[in-house]
């Protein structure tokens, strides 16, 4: 008797146990894994884990489809670049001759010529073009090398300043209003000529994009970089449109 009791008291409280966390836990905060029931980092009143509210910034898209592949040109670029990200190539800014390097290996300027190919992009010869034509855009360039010119930061910042949309250099976690001029696919340039990203797709709980870039980093090329206390100065941050490039500059890839 005393058995019958004792289970019965146990069953008691295990069924008050599951109402009451059916009752009082949103559906939002729950998911199955499994046979496994797990919390999510969440919640449904739309806080981050440690409770500071979630920043919703909408990503937007591009109206041009360069290449006709189905995918704007902001989403193929984020693609091309996550593609190299994850190919994580070992860094190499060395001189090519042709221009270059091998598929394995590369420097921040490759993560972005790769990502524009993607989209259906000559950056190559697109840089070489407009230097050929507009030497003043090129301050810098006292003798065009078309080995080297397209690796270099400081050129690819002359390039996009010429034909991208300038946008700000600032970056304020938790302000909407500010990250939403922060888009997948732009062009981020640090310290004027010594680092070059793109922007990516995914963003922290405060708004902030991630950066997909090679920075000789051994961990992860697409990474929470805008948000660190100790890193380069962004010096330029650009939207690319087809639109604003002279037809005879404009290239695409060929393969």
């Amino acid at each position: 008797m005393i058995i019958v009791i004792a289970v019965m008291a146990v069953l008691a409280i295990v069924v008050g146990a599951l109402f009451w966390w059916k009752t009082t836990v949103p559906d939002g905060d729950r998911h199955s894994t499994g046979a496994t029931t797990l919390f999510s980092a969440g919640t449904s009143d739309g806080t981050s884990g440690n409770g500071t509210p979630r920043i919703v910034v909408t990503n937007i898209t591009s109206p041009v489809d360069y290449d006709n592949d189905g995918v704007d040109d902001y989403t193929d670029i984020v693609h091309g670049a996550r593609a190299e990200a994850e190919r994580h190539p070992t860094y190499d800014d060395g001189y090519y001759q042709g221009g270059y390097p091998p598929a394995n290996r590369g420097a921040c300027t490759d993560l972005v010529w790769r990502a524009f190919r993607d989209a259906g992009y000559d950056l190559k010869a697109m840089v070489d073009a407009d230097i050929a034509a507009n030497r003043s855009h090129y301050p810098a360039i006292t003798k065009p090398d078309p080995n080297i010119d397209f690796r270099r930061s400081g050129t690819l910042d002359a390039f996009f300043s010429a034909y991208g949309q300038t946008l700000t250099t600032d970056v304020h976690p938790g302000d909407a209003a500010n990250l939403s001029q922060w888009q997948p696919g732009d062009i981020v340039v640090f310290d004027h000529d010594q680092h070059i990203g793109i922007v990516s797709d995914r963003r922290n709980d405060q708004g902030v994009p991630y950066i997909l870039h090679n920075n000789h980093q051994k961990g992860s090329m697409e990474e929470d970089y805008l948000s660190r206390t100790k890193r380069r100065a962004v010096t330029g941050h650009y939207r690319f449109d087809a639109s604003r490039i002279p037809q005879d500059v404009l290239k695409a890839w060929r393969g």
